[in-house]
């Protein structure tokens, strides 16, 4: 028993490597300008993202994305694999895999959280003072970049539909004027509404016109003889009145033919849903670009960042490995195996 406690006191007072911390702590903030229906459940939404948010942090903090980003700014195999030949137990091998520098970075990256408050501390360690602040530095920073793609992608998404009904709205509203422009343009009528309206005056006016003929065609039966040539010639006017107030008001019925060819009643059909399509394209289009102005300026009320409630310190003495605490398990760990092999060594020798 004396002998390892011996040689494990040797090895941690004269082998192991002072290493240094440096703490840091900060947290996820969102920074949102609720509306007047949102101000009571205004906390809770924000209580509920930033947790969210600082789960996620938290998770990336031990991943391999981030100790390859740190490694990629700072050789992390060579900080951590400097005193390997004097101190192995606590130092990195050289040429380690990514997954034994993961875990690794797990020793030497302790993090603290605290789900409720979302409140994040570390402890980052290394072999000298400087560099143990130049990994903290380097972890707020790289958290801060992903705080800041996660609220990119939250104002995108907010965005993205709305911006993706508006689309669709323009595509209808280009579409139905599209067809109003076509139909005049095969039809040359620009409003059959008031094309309308000038049928029925010349309409009104040929059946004055009728009205008239037929009173003088009365007069003249009364003071006329029968064979004045008045009267045919009044006859033959009637006639043809009344021939054209029958081909204007066939117009107006299934036996009207327009200027292109169509039917009339057929044009006016046509002209009244093309109409409607395009009132009801500019009514989606109203509402589509006032939901997408909302949208947008939701989006631009709300931030999140990373927030730090203490930077990097810059230790002045070591504190790890903790030497006393770790001999002290030592010794009892030793002491419990020598305990349990002499009760076992006892126990078999009053067996025989």
């Amino acid at each position: 028993m004396l002998i390892p406690a011996g040689l494990s006191g040797v090895y941690l007072w004269e082998r192991a490597v002072d290493q240094y911390k440096s703490s840091l702590g900060f947290t996820v903030r969102r920074e949102e300008a609720p509306s007047a229906v949102d101000i009571l459940g205004g906390l809770t939404n924000l209580s509920s993202a930033s947790s969210s948010d600082s789960d996620i942090l938290f998770e990336f903090i031990q991943s391999q994305e981030l100790v390859e980003k740190v490694h990629a700014r700072m050789d992390l195999q060579s900080v951590y694999s400097r005193y390997y030949d004097q101190d192995p137990l606590f130092s990195l091998a050289p040429d380690s895999a990514i997954e034994d520098l993961l875990a690794y970075w797990q020793r030497m990256v302790q993090i603290s959280y605290a789900p409720g408050t979302g409140l994040i501390e570390l402890k980052v360690l290394a072999f000298t003072p400087e560099e143990a602040r130049a990994i903290a530095q380097m972890i707020f920073e790289e958290s801060s970049k992903m705080i800041n793609t996660l609220s990119a992608i939250a104002r995108e998404d907010a965005m993205r539909y709305a911006r993706e009904e508006l689309d669709q709205a323009v595509e209808q509203l280009k579409v139905a004027r599209q067809s109003l422009t076509a139909f005049r343009s095969r039809t040359q009528i620009v409003d059959p509404s008031a094309d309308i309206q000038l049928q029925m005056g010349l309409l009104t006016t040929l059946q004055q016109q009728l009205g008239s003929e037929l009173i003088n065609y009365d007069l003249l039966v009364t003071n006329t003889q029968a064979n004045d040539p008045r009267l045919q010639q009044t006859e033959q006017r009637i006639s043809a009145l009344r021939a054209r107030i029958r081909q204007e008001r066939e117009k107006f019925g299934g036996g009207g033919v327009a200027a292109d060819g169509d039917n009339y009643a057929t044009l006016v059909a046509e002209f009244e849903r093309l109409s409607v399509d395009r009132e009801f394209a500019e009514q989606k289009y109203a509402g589509a670009l006032q939901n997408y102005d909302a949208a947008q300026a939701e989006a631009q009320r709300q931030s999140r960042y990373l927030a730090a409630y203490l930077n990097p310190t810059l230790a002045q003495s070591a504190e790890y490995p903790r030497r006393v605490l770790i001999f002290g398990l030592v010794c009892l760990f030793l002491l419990i195996s020598w305990a349990t092999l002499a009760l076992i060594y006892y126990s078999l020798r009053d067996r025989r």
